[in-house]
């Protein structure tokens, strides 16, 4: 039990080793999300309980939570029980009754109903189909049937006209449909249906149809490749190192019958915890617990079957049907922990939220609020460039891009070229450039320990060692640090602040290239103009400024070309002809080996 300065409990956590686990907190970098670095700041001391067994611990841990409520744990919010239904087959005439608490009574129960499916519309599709009484009638005596029995709803066993076990027999079919045979439910509807259509009363059978399309709600939901009689309860856990978020789904009968999120904000990844937490609270009816979130199967399992009457399994599927449904429930929390909280409140958790991730992770003397990033582009070391894109507050200031052509470097060295530009920008932090001049506070080069080594040179040399510096490594996305170049720091992938740089990475690499391209694009085009008769370096480069390239020279009209400078109506009637022709160079009036003269 973790406890801050007032003696409050504010974590609750459980282990074979304890000091390995304490250990994980304290020394282990890639571990830290940003709710274990807000947790760690805030424990001031340590109690703890030795338990004679893992499943000892899990239900110890599960009181304490429940008792203390750490602001650190996943919670199961306000001990929410989910509906179910209850027969009870030991009564003479047993009626469908839906409960929220299950006994170790004997009785029959199916569920839990969850979002995705309204326990009403089941019960309802009960008592459309199958004759069964829905009151809380006193059976001991006889007395006159309700209006059940004249609409054919109920077999009245209140009036004594059902022996109880012809009642049970039509019991019977509902079990039966409740663990997943609906043929029977669909035959009866269908026929009531026709019935009440053919003597003309449509507003009954339109109320049959629509019990129809209920039903074909639930059909539409078998798991085609699990038995018909099979229930699982499938668990999956999301994080992005703030939000958390845990997927249910529930398979009744071979169906999938219902599904809910739960979010929160905690630092405890512990799925097995919260899985006991909610048997403790809905006793188990499935065959088998899906997971792959529970380190230890047999401890969860061990303690899961003592909530139950009967053998529950917990399973990690590796493939099959199984392993679909749990990739399933890891789509749906991924998609509850994105879409969490307001549009406002979700952007602030990219940009904002992931820079003070990104400096707890990283224990950076400095908020990085501004990210420069760098990347370096070329071809088999021809027309090197480079690129720096900003952040700031996690958003990128496209007015503060800058590119650099490198000047210095001979041959394909993106060690080198980055040293170059990093001198060269960290030499202008007294610019009047309003992007030069604004010192960053991250610098974030593209690569791994090699090109970290060479840009910290260039802050040697410029004398900018101040600055925080790191490189991401694309292949295992490894974070080198500028103080500890040595050894990679693993950011969880989930995390914001992974993906804070990793948009960093991908911005300076995409205006990298694209500067690239158009430089390679321009050169081209330069040497395509200079190629032609009479053309030389001031007109190709007087039309590539004004038009951009070739292609778009092509389509211009003489007139337009002949508005540059010593460019005359013929002149670039001749040019249009010349970049008209098939690969121009070969027309002999075109060509011009020497490359061109004015």
């Amino acid at each position: 039990m973790m406890l801050d300065d007032v003696g409050e409990i504010i974590y609750v956590g459980k282990a074979k080793n304890l000091k390995n686990r304490l250990k994980s907190y304290f020394f282990n970098l890639s571990n830290r999300t940003a709710k274990v670095m807000a947790m760690l700041d805030h424990v001031a001391d340590f109690r703890y309980i030795i338990c004679a067994s893992e499943v000892d611990a899990l239900v110890t841990e599960n009181n304490l939570i429940k008792k203390h409520t750490p602001r650190y744990n996943i919670l199961l919010k306000d001990d929410k029980a989910y509906p179910f239904l209850r027969i009870d087959m030991k009564q003479a005439f047993p009626r469908i009754e839906v409960v929220r608490r299950l006994k170790n009574d004997g009785a029959k129960y199916f569920g839990p109903y969850m979002q995705s499916i309204n326990v009403r519309d089941i019960t309802d599709l009960i008592h459309t189909a199958f004759s069964v009484r829905d009151c809380t009638r006193d059976l001991s005596r006889p007395s006159r049937p309700c209006l059940n029995r004249h609409l054919g709803r109920c077999l009245a066993p209140c009036s004594g006209e059902v022996s109880a076990e012809d009642y049970k027999v039509e019991m019977h079919k509902v079990i039966d449909f409740l663990k997943g045979n609906d043929r029977e439910v669909e035959r009866v509807l269908n026929a009531k249906m026709k019935k009440f259509a053919e003597e003309e009363n449509f507003e009954v059978a339109l109320n049959y149809r629509n019990k129809l399309r209920v039903l074909d709600k639930i059909v539409r939901k078998q798991v085609s490749a699990l038995p018909k009689d099979f229930n699982l309860d499938v668990f999956a856990f999301e994080s992005n190192g703030i939000i958390s978020a845990i997927n249910m789904l529930v398979v009744r009968g071979g169906k999938l019958v219902g599904g809910e999120n739960f979010t929160a904000n905690a630092a405890d990844e512990d799925l097995a915890s919260y899985i006991y937490q909610y048997y403790a609270n809905n006793a188990p009816l499935c065959d088998e617990i899906v997971t792959d979130g529970a380190p230890d199967a047999l401890s969860l399992e061990e303690a899961v079957n003592k909530l139950c009457a009967h053998t529950v399994r917990v399973v990690e599927p590796k493939q099959g049907v199984r392993r679909q449904l749990l990739e399933l429930a890891h789509s749906n929390a991924y998609d509850a922990m994105v879409k969490y909280g307001t549009q406002d409140e979700r952007k602030e958790l990219r940009t904002s939220g992931a820079v003070r991730q990104l400096a707890q992770i990283l224990h950076l003397k400095t908020l990085p609020n501004r990210i420069e990033g760098y990347d370096i582009s070329h071809i088999s070391g021809t027309d090197k460039v480079a690129s720096m894109v900003v952040f700031e507050g996690g958003l990128p200031k496209k007015s503060h891009y800058r590119k650099f052509k490198i000047k210095t470097v001979e041959g394909n060295n993106d060690f080198a070229c980055m040293r170059e530009v990093l001198t060269r920008r960290l030499n202008k932090l007294s610019d009047s450039d309003e992007s030069f001049g604004t010192i960053p506070d991250l610098l974030l080069i593209d690569g791994g320990k090699g090109q970290l080594a060479y840009a910290k040179e260039a802050q040697f040399i410029t004398g900018r060692e101040d600055i925080e510096i790191i490189s991401l490594a694309k292949r295992e996305e490894e974070v080198f640090l500028g103080s500890e170049p040595t050894v990679p720091v693993i950011i969880p992938k989930d995390s914001v602040a992974l993906q804070l740089l990793q948009r960093v990475r991908d911005e300076s690499h995409r205006f990298a290239i694209t500067f690239h391209r158009n430089l390679r694009s321009k050169h081209l085009s330069e040497s395509v103009l200079k190629n032609i008769r009479g053309v030389g370096d001031r007109t190709a480069n007087a039309l590539i400024k004004k038009f951009g390239s070739v292609e778009e020279i092509r389509h211009k009209s003489a007139e337009e070309l002949a508005t540059l400078d010593g460019i005359s109506v013929a002149k670039a009637q001749y040019i249009l002809d010349c970049l008209g022709t098939a690969g121009n160079t070969d027309n002999p009036d075109c060509a011009d080996g020497d490359g061109g003269n004015e």
